[in-house]
């Protein structure tokens, strides 16, 4: 980790302290409706599990801010207040969030319900796969990667470092549905007198889950190829391998990488032209160089496959859901796999 980090996050730890032991000033906030349960998340997929199960008992915050860029973020001082007064914290778990038990060492979590994404399903290690770029993981702060190299020879550091496991756990539905149960489970943990609300928010919920991964699945069974290809990130080897899609990526799911060397895109742009591949992706929020110059070298046309880690200012505002963002997953993947 480089050292201006450490010392950032060691400074934000020290402030964390300081006002949670009362020794700085207060800053002043709006009265809180003391009859909800005050509840964090990380980032946007369990912010709307959350708001979907708990309604209007939950006081809810989310610590991304829309439009942020998930890999690169980093708690405030106020952030850290808002996990610690917190009576419910979900998180995704893994490496990327490291910064969380700093956390979660400062405070007592004794009367704290906390759940972990990756907790709540059967994880599976982050993949590369043939063409894939391996350095400049989100959570590796030391590489720098100048796209000029070839890949090292693998050792057994780095093997053991690339067996990381994958976070994106919500990118299943199916997965989904075992986190709104433990989620579930947590809000009725908290406050047993709501319990029939929770009970029936999260039936109805899982219901529109199960939905949308029937959707999913009749896509892939009609489907006349099983191949995607994406000139980003690739966040969705858990979608991938719960309706056997096959996938060729620029990066791993949790690189912190924008910009591919010359020979990773010739290997997708070859790729394309090899399967007839119709469509290549982007994800949110990244700046699509590489998608625009596969497309523009194959004819294929660009779309967005959501990975929900988080939604646009405006698509906030305009309560957009996970399930509204998977709905476009299903029609983007029905014309790219026909």
């Amino acid at each position: 980790m480089k050292i201006s980090k450490f010392v950032s996050r060691l400074l934000s730890t020290s402030v964390l302290l300081l006002l949670l032991t009362g020794c700085a000033p207060a800053e002043s906030s709006q009265p809180e409706d003391s009859s909800k349960i005050r509840a964090v998340a990380t980032i946007f997929p369990q912010y709307d599990f959350l708001r979907q199960i708990g309604g209007d008992h939950l006081e809810l915050t989310m610590l991304l801010k829309p439009g942020s860029e998930s890999h690169s973020f980093e708690p405030t001082p106020a952030d850290m207040i808002a996990v610690s007064r917190s009576d419910l914290f979900v998180y995704v778990g893994g490496d990327s969030d490291a910064w969380v038990e700093t956390i979660l060492e400062s405070v007592d979590t004794s009367g704290k319900e906390i759940v972990t994404l990756m907790d709540c399903v059967e994880t599976v290690a982050e993949e590369e796969v043939e063409g894939m770029e391996s350095h400049g993981h989100a959570h590796d702060h030391e590489e720098v990667y100048t796209g000029e190299q070839d890949d090292p020879e693998p050792t057994e550091e780095t093997d053991h470092e690339h067996a990381e496991q994958d976070e994106h756990v919500w990118t299943s539905p199916r997965n989904a549905v075992l986190i709104v149960e433990k989620l579930r489970d947590a809000l009725i943990a908290i406050d047993p007198e709501n319990a029939g609300a929770y009970t029936q928010n999260a039936a109805d919920y899982i219901a529109k889950l199960e939905q949308l991964d029937q959707e999913f699945q009749d896509v892939t069974d009609s489907a006349e190829r099983n191949t995607i290809i994406l000139g980003d990130r690739f966040p969705f080897r858990y979608l991938a391998d719960a309706y056997g899609l096959d996938y060729y990526a620029a990066f791993p799911g949790c690189s912190s990488e924008s910009e591919a060397s010359a020979k990773t895109v010739a290997f997708l742009i070859d790729k394309v032209k090899e399967e007839q591949i119709p469509v290549v992706f982007s994800i949110e929020l990244s700046n699509e160089k590489m998608t625009d110059s596969i497309c523009e070298a194959t004819g294929a046309k660009k779309l967005q496959l959501h990975s929900c880690h988080n939604v646009t200012k405006d698509d906030f505002e305009q309560g957009v859901t996970y399930l509204d963002l998977m709905e476009r997953n299903v029609q983007a993947l029905k014309e790219a796999l026909n």
